[in-house]
């Protein structure tokens, strides 16, 4: 059976169980059982595939169509940052909205620095995308997740900014070192309730961890911002990463913790989605 018949076939099978991207999701794995990017492979055309290939390949897509498990996990990538980073099922994968924080930090530190905290690193995924512009900058990265740091540390050594980076496996609450200068964090942001209303790819596969917030949502980012007025320097700058809805909430724990919030960023829904805030102790 050769790849054009394969991807006709997987995509009328995807497209029969609801898939709505059934036609670049058969693409991205049939490349991937090919062991070629999806823009490589579709300079082919006709590929006679082996059957080692079809199979593997079947698999898949029985996989996507039926338990609707999520394509970042099923080829173990997601491009983010113009960057591919190693995904598992113990990572949340990387979203297009977040990349909206990194390229907001960027501009602000565009020139500086920084030395920077991520923390809830997951995949790495912001961080390494800031080190990468920031070539000069230093960092530490923690996660409660021990197999989250794991898949991280691979991936800032892929994208050769693992000497700047160091990876540690620890909740906020028992973090205690440095000043810093930034720091980022997606922390989980949706209420305990509503988990159930998610997308089934989500619920189903995605890390509870990185997703509940506690009964509002707001547990672990209250977290975030009080033991950030402890380790930022004067003047050093919070960027989070919220949920729909919560903007109102999380700006009058900021201002209780003496924070001056600096941009809102909108994200592609024109949700508010991220709060850069600036602390200032006096």
């Amino acid at each position: 059976m050769t790849s054009n018949e394969l991807i006709k076939k997987g995509s009328n099978f995807l497209k029969k169980n609801k898939i709505k991207s059934h036609i670049i999701d058969t693409e991205l794995l049939l490349s991937s059982v090919t062991g070629e990017s999806r823009e490589k492979f579709l300079l082919k055309s006709n590929l006679e595939m082996s059957q080692n290939q079809i199979r593997f390949f079947n698999n898949l897509i029985s996989r996507r169509a039926l338990r609707k498990e999520p394509i970042a996990y099923l080829i173990n990538k997601k491009e983010f940052w113009s960057m591919n980073f190693n995904v598992c099922k113990d990572v949340l994968i990387p979203r297009p909205e977040t990349e909206i924080l990194v390229e907001t930090v960027l501009k602000y530190f565009k020139d500086r620095n920084p030395f920077i905290l991520d923390i809830g690193t997951g995949s790495g995924c912001i961080i390494i995308s800031l080190l990468k512009e920031l070539n000069n900058s230093k960092a530490v990265a923690i996660d409660i997740s021990n197999k989250a740091i794991k898949i991280a540390i691979k991936n800032a050594r892929n994208n050769n900014v693992s000497k700047r980076i160091k990876f540690v496996n620890t909740s906020i609450s028992n973090f205690n070192s440095f000043k810093f200068d930034l720091i980022v964090s997606n922390p989980p942001y949706i209420a305990r309730h509503q988990l159930k209303n998610l997308d089934i790819g989500i619920k189903k596969f995605e890390p509870k961890l990185a997703l509940d917030g506690g009964n509002d949502g707001l547990d672990v980012m209250r977290k975030v911002i009080y033991k950030s007025r402890k380790i930022l320097k004067n003047n050093g700058m919070l960027a989070i990463e919220i949920g729909n809805g919560q903007y109102k909430k999380v700006s009058q724990i900021l201002k209780l913790n003496k924070f001056k919030e600096k941009f809102l960023i909108n994200d592609y829904k024109d949700n508010i989605r991220c709060i850069l805030s600036v602390l200032n102790h006096y």
